[in-house]
């Protein structure tokens, strides 16, 4: 199975980032833009999660939301991968409200991927960076003009208490999107 631990926006987070977009959509670009309702910060994935592995996976993901707190976040800014010049996504920043919110970000993101590992998952293993995913490219392109439309943009503030384990199947969802089905939701601070 391919699979995530993730944190999701509020529905007026998402609601006021889809307003934002919806008339930059609309411009004729090589942009796929990714639906608002699959919009998540991803902090753990798998690849590749054996089917045997799913129960330990999941007590292990409820205990790392356990050890966290909830905080607030927003939101803000924008950036490319793998950079602004040469881009393949398009991404909107998360920022934590404060510094105890960036350390239990940072902190679940690195639990939910040791309990991803110790469980017997293939974890990606590349930097953190909390985002999320607006659009994609077939081809590289400089995307610096897109990453100004967004240096303004901040959302509105909402409260992250839990974690959450999606199982992503690609090409099953509309128009030959991935499909994205909640596992299981877990409780931060328990």
């Amino acid at each position: 199975m391919r699979m995530f631990a993730a944190i999701t926006p509020s529905p007026e987070a998402v609601e006021d980032l889809a307003e934002f977009l919806e008339p930059r959509r609309e411009v004729d670009s090589p942009l796929r833009w990714t639906l608002p309702d699959q919009w998540h910060v991803t902090v753990a994935f798998m690849a590749q999660v054996p089917e045997r592995s799913l129960d330990d996976l999941t007590d292990r993901l409820a205990r790392a939301a356990k050890r966290r707190t909830p905080w607030s976040c927003r939101i803000a800014g924008a950036g490319a991968f793998p950079d602004p010049a040469d881009g393949k996504v398009l991404w909107a920043g998360v920022e934590a409200q404060d510094d105890h919110g960036a350390e239990e970000l940072r902190r679940l993101a690195t639990g939910a991927r040791a309990a991803a590992g110790k469980a017997g998952a293939d974890v990606d293993g590349g930097r953190f960076h909390p985002h999320l995913t607006l659009a994609r490219l077939r081809h590289r392109q400089e995307l610096t003009r897109w990453l100004r439309v967004f240096d303004a943009y901040r959302g509105p503030v909402w409260a992250v208490t839990e974690l959450v384990l999606v199982e992503s199947r690609l090409g099953e969802g509309p128009n030959g999107k991935p499909r994205y089905d909640t596992v299981e939701t877990f409780p931060l601070g328990g």
